[in-house]
């Protein structure tokens, strides 16, 4: 299982994104990313965040940073999450998980007693070298996005 690190070259990714074509690392050189990694499209929790990621885009913006939100769900669910939300973020599709994989958030939960593979919520902020500058782990969305918003102010 991989753990990436601040300070680390973020793992390269080229995902199939919400309304077609792809978004890339490569293609995002020189801003700032924020990448948050969800469970789930149009769950409770996954819906709160995507909001409150989607409330403070422009202010992302004028911090020239791009928000990517991540999950294993299929395009054809970004679309529906999105129109059904009207979300403003950029949505990428990792159905075989690699890039799950590379970031070390597909993990081993438990629920009731049964174990299952599954995502655990995490936000990534990759600076424009294409360095990891903060990461946080088993994410609770309440609150996060804003604290997202000013690490990236900070850098």
């Amino acid at each position: 299982m991989n753990e990436v690190v601040e300070g680390a070259l973020a793992p390269q990714f080229n995902l199939p994104r919400d309304g077609g074509g792809n978004v890339s690392l490569t293609d995002l050189a020189g801003k700032t990313v924020v990448l948050y990694v969800y469970p789930k499209d149009d769950t409770s929790g996954c819906t709160t965040e995507a909001l409150d990621f989607t409330a403070l885009a422009d202010e992302f913006a004028e911090a020239d940073a791009v928000i990517v939100g991540l999950s294993p769900d299929p395009v054809k669910a970004h679309d529906k999450f999105i129109a059904k939300h009207d979300l403003g973020i950029i949505l990428a599709s990792d159905e075989d998980k690699s890039v799950l994989e590379a970031y070390g958030v597909w993990k081993e939960k438990s629920m009731y007693g049964r174990t299952y593979m599954g995502v655990e919520r995490s936000t990534f902020i990759i600076d424009g070298s294409g360095k990891i500058a903060r990461i946080w782990r088993k994410v609770k969305f309440k609150g996060h996005a804003q604290t997202v918003l000013e690490a990236v102010r900070s850098l």
